[in-house]
């Protein structure tokens, strides 16, 4: 199974990128030598999911300043501004994901002590100052990219302690795509998929196809496909026959955004299949990396939500189906409302109604 969608060639320097846009039927990657470049991978969803896109704009922000501009000026000023101007980039290119911007402000709060700490003599390597901030944001970014995967594992961990008993076979509902291919590696939702797996468990799992873009179709059953784990895939339209028949022990999907009173962004469709777990007495759980929860934003109407191009619910692979004039809506992201939620997973802990008191006990 794929290790993570993401590597950094520090000869370069370079961001590799697998493009997700091209699976399951080539895999390639692509190269961004610059903020622009990785600003547009996050943009046109090369890269996607909101853990793998904070650890692309993490890289990105630090592709700022590792080249040293034309005129060699490397004063504290303009490292400051080269740095903002690709933290606009970025922080435009997909404004739900909260880890994008969790991402850019770890990397300005150490951009900001490299600055501060000077350039003092006596270095064993006599850098300037814009060499030494371009290598601290090299290695904030490769910390971001490890403490993600950490994160994961631990996810999965936890989750699993949330499955029914073994031996009954444990089958899973999932929607969208939130494995390596989301993250730095491993997974969250199917993190505990995963994770279940590999303790011994006998796992299936209906993926949702995720429309429109499909993410669940090409993505989620290749990642599983990989790992030895089987996968059924349905239409998004066949969530409630599906749990109507108790086929499925629990719902888990992943999240761009967990407010503070645990409303949660997720790709458009997760809102259903929570109101139908809900009508069904099935478990519905959230899995991500506590750097999705965002304790400044009070509740799921504040979460701004992205909305894409028409043409992704009126072209299918680049061909027209639907008749011209037809109008189309295309909310990358829905919110479900907390109270649908049974259970927040996250590697500080698994958080419980009422989450404004969990969420806040975890973030310590």
């Amino acid at each position: 199974m794929l290790d993570s969608p993401i590597r950094f060639d520090p000869e370069g320097p370079t961001l590799r990128l697998l493009d997700q846009r091209k699976l399951p039927e080539e895999e390639r990657w692509i190269e961004c030598p610059d903020a622009a470049s990785a600003a547009e991978a996050i943009r046109e969803m090369a890269v996607r999911g909101a853990p793998a896109i904070g650890i692309a704009a993490g890289y990105g922000v630090a592709l700022a300043l590792a080249r040293p501009p034309a005129d060699g000026a490397g004063d504290a000023g303009e490292i400051r501004e080269r740095f903002e101007d690709a933290a606009r980039l970025l922080l435009a290119a997909r404004p739900t994901a909260v880890n994008l911007a969790a991402a850019i402000e770890r990397q300005r709060g150490r951009l900001s002590g490299t600055l501060a700490a000077g350039n003092p003599a006596g270095l064993a390597e006599r850098a300037d100052l814009a060499e030494r901030a371009a290598r601290a944001l090299l290695a904030e970014a490769d910390a971001i990219a490890a403490e993600d995967v950490a994160a994961n594992r631990r996810i999965g961990e936890l989750g699993r302690s949330l499955l029914p008993a073994a031996p009954a076979p444990t089958r899973f509902l999932t929607h969208c795509n939130t494995g390596s291919l989301a993250t730095g590696g491993y997974g969250t939702a199917l993190g505990i998929v995963r994770s279940a797996a590999e303790s011994g468990r006998q796992v299936e799992v209906f993926a949702c196809e995720t429309r429109p873009r499909l993410q669940g179709a090409r993505l989620t059953a290749w990642e599983l496909l990989a790992a030895g784990i089987p996968v059924t895939l349905i239409t998004d339209g066949t969530v409630g026959a599906l749990l109507a028949r108790e086929r499925v022990d629990a719902v888990v999907v992943g999240a761009d955004r967990i407010a503070a009173n645990g409303d949660t962004a997720n790709k458009i469709g997760t809102y259903q299949a929570a109101v139908l777990a809900r009508e069904h007495g099935v478990p519905f759980w959230v899995a991500a990396p506590f750097s999705t929860v965002d304790l400044a934003t009070a509740d799921g109407a504040d979460i701004p939500i992205e909305e894409r191009s028409p043409s992704e619910v009126t072209e299918l692979s680049g061909k027209r189906v639907a008749p011209p004039g037809a109008a189309a809506w295309n909310p990358a992201f829905d919110v479900t409302p907390a109270r649908l939620i049974s259970a927040i997973v996250t590697e500080r802990g698994i958080a419980r109604p009422p989450y404004r008191e969990s969420l806040a006990a975890l973030a310590g």
